[in-house]
């Protein structure tokens, strides 16, 4: 069985993408190659010249919420809240730091608190009944809450800025802990440019959870499942890329959370939430080529943009991850200097 440890690279800390360059679309490109195992360097904007008619991009139009919010307790302690999934209308799954036990009261505000209906010792989730929900909850979560950027990216930019950096240009349906990263790159310029070419440009909804946040677990191997992430594809929408999947289009997903989306749907055609979990030897089903950014160490996005790369999504088997085409590409991204990470720059797997 395979083990999170086998997914690792050394990557100096001054790689670390801390914020994000002012032009999007001038961040470095590295094309990996499945089918010629070569790789290249290029900037995101060059995707233009590589992409037309015969080409659908799927973008992930989740938006990031200020999930990150600080209160007290009735004794007068201080703790910092990450909401990650909505469970019902005012119920929502949660990391906090410290660790709160059930039963307790939380202050967010005068007008916003929370009750802890339940907390796990082994995931170290707790589950918060809020006062308030719909419209009057997002409007204190605008006031009270914070960007919840993750926690090896130390930035000092205003959350004013933050909010719109951490944030996709086509950014639409709010619900997500942490931003579709690879859709970052993206200006109103460049979709534009694409359009224009005939490039069918399609639009998905999954709000991104605990995953980015929590470290990958073997009892993950083990049942095969992360956590639950909810999505939503327009009926039309799917038509539109079944269509274009029959048709023999070249179906390109921008993200980790698109494949999800799109991988889950294949599975099952009629779910709106997934667990999905994409590692060795998984086939994939729906994608062709895949744009992403560079990922953590050790995670299952890493694991998952491996298997894309090795049998029997390509004729290379894996043995190991240094020698595996990820591997090289990630080797030499952080010889070349690429920057890392959500702010960083990306690679387009073709």
């Amino acid at each position: 069985m395979l083990n999170p440890t086998d997914f690792d690279y050394h990557l100096p800390k001054n790689q670390i993408a801390n914020q994000p360059l002012n032009n999007r679309d001038q961040s470095r490109l590295l094309f990996v190659d499945r089918s010629s195992q070569k790789l290249s360097d290029h900037h995101f904007f060059e995707i233009e010249n590589y992409l037309g008619e015969n080409d659908v991009l799927v973008l992930n139009q989740t938006k990031v919420f200020p999930a990150r919010i600080f209160g007290q307790k009735p004794t007068g302690g201080h703790f910092e809240i990450l909401l990650a999934h909505q469970i019902s209308q005012d119920t929502w799954e949660a990391l906090s730091r410290p660790r709160l036990k059930s039963g307790l009261l939380l202050n967010f505000s005068s007008s916003l608190s929370a009750q802890i209906i339940d907390s796990n010792p082994d995931t170290g989730l707790i589950t918060l009944k809020f006062n308030q929900f719909g419209t009057e909850f997002y409007q204190s979560l605008n006031q009270l809450g914070h960007t919840p950027i993750p926690p090896y990216i130390k930035n000092s930019q205003s959350e004013k800025i933050l909010r719109q950096n951490y944030q996709t240009i086509y950014a639409k349906n709010t619900g997500s802990s942490a931003a579709p990263t690879a859709g970052l790159h993206f200006t109103k310029e460049l979709l534009k440019k694409l359009s224009d070419r005939g490039v069918q440009i399609e639009y998905i909804t999954l709000h991104i959870g605990l995953g980015t946040f929590q470290p990958l677990k073997l009892e993950n191997l083990k049942s095969k499942t992360l956590h639950t992430e909810s999505y939503f594809i327009d009926p039309d929408t799917m038509n539109r890329l079944n269509n274009a999947k029959k048709s023999g289009k070249k179906i390109t997903a921008v993200g980790t959370t698109t494949t999800r989306c799109l991988e889950s749907y294949a599975i099952n055609p009629t779910a709106t939430s997934t667990q999905l979990f994409i590692y060795h030897p998984y086939k994939f089903k729906f994608i062709d080529s895949l744009i992403t950014n560079f990922h953590l160490p050790q995670s299952s996005l890493l694991m998952l943009v491996s298997a894309f790369c090795t049998y029997p999504n390509t004729s290379q088997k894996f043995s190991n991850f240094s020698d595996s085409l990820i591997g090289q590409a990630y080797l030499h991204a952080v010889s070349s200097d690429y920057r890392f990470f959500s702010f960083g720059d990306a690679m387009w797997i073709i």
